[in-house]
């Protein structure tokens, strides 16, 4: 009886091409191991991101913002329209724009005395007004050393959309709020005929939350450098001041700062 064998199999070495089409390929993946992802799995991927990014912050913002000891990270929050963008290019670059350009995160640095003798960064973050972004404003919360909270005076709605913002310090922050150098501003002070929210109004809301106060124009640059120079000076672990020669801000008040 005689066995049939094809020549390649009795000669590989004359036929290496058919020989190696019949062999999976050395390092082959199996198909079966890959998962194709379809849309409605994609945005739970994102969402999922998110997430670890919201429950990362959490609890964690004291570790985040001392990751850097040369840089002192202030966040500035408040709704759109407030003056957040206008206040911070009037400080750092002694502008004003009349144009109102919404904003999902800008940061601007400028260097400052810091313990006298050195000299570190002053990083700002120009935050988002909407909402609809709290995992960047969670991440904002917890790498900063101290925050700003700006409302405009001529508009009583924009104060009380503070609240959240100072609810959601309170629960990244933790314990360590009650160290954390704040400031609550008003801002359109030049705006007096159209003002909705009184002085008093909010110095009474800076007092219960334990905060600076102070009402500013950043279009007449009114209070704008004495509102930085006044949360620096409320920061105890370091001695930080704008320039040489005012190391202990001078213009500003040792008032402790904490959200009751």
């Amino acid at each position: 009886m005689f066995v049939f064998f094809p020549m390649f199999y009795l000669f590989p070495s004359l036929f290496p091409n058919i020989v190696e089409g019949l062999q999976p390929p050395r390092g082959s993946i199996s198909f079966k191991r890959f998962k194709v992802l379809r849309p409605s799995h994609l945005l739970e991927t994102v969402d999922s991101i998110e997430a670890t990014a919201t429950n990362t912050t959490a609890g964690s913002g004291s570790r985040v913002a001392e990751a850097s000891t040369s840089d002192y990270r202030v966040a500035v929050f408040g709704a759109g329209g407030v003056g957040k963008s206008s206040i911070t290019q009037r400080f750092v670059k002694g502008t004003f724009n009349e144009n109102y350009i919404p904003t999902i995160e800008d940061t601007y640095r400028q260097v400052i005395s810091c313990n006298q003798k050195n000299v570190c960064t002053l990083q700002i973050t120009d935050t988002t007004g909407s909402h609809q972004f709290p995992a960047m404003q969670r991440l904002s919360i917890s790498k900063g050393n101290a925050f700003i909270l700006i409302y405009s005076v001529t508009q009583k709605q924009t104060f009380g959309e503070l609240a959240p913002i100072v609810e959601m310090m309170k629960e990244v922050k933790g314990n360590a709020i009650s160290e954390t150098p704040i400031m609550l501003v008003g801002n359109k002070k030049d705006e007096e005929s159209k003002r909705e929210v009184s002085t008093a109004a909010g110095q009474k809301i800076a007092n219960q939350w334990g905060c600076g106060f102070i009402e500013t124009s950043a279009k007449n640059n009114e209070n704008i450098t004495e509102l930085f120079q006044q949360l620096l000076a409320l920061e105890k672990k370091r001695q930080l001041a704008l320039t040489m020669d005012d190391p202990d801000g001078k213009n500003g008040k040792k008032k402790g700062c904490h959200i009751m």
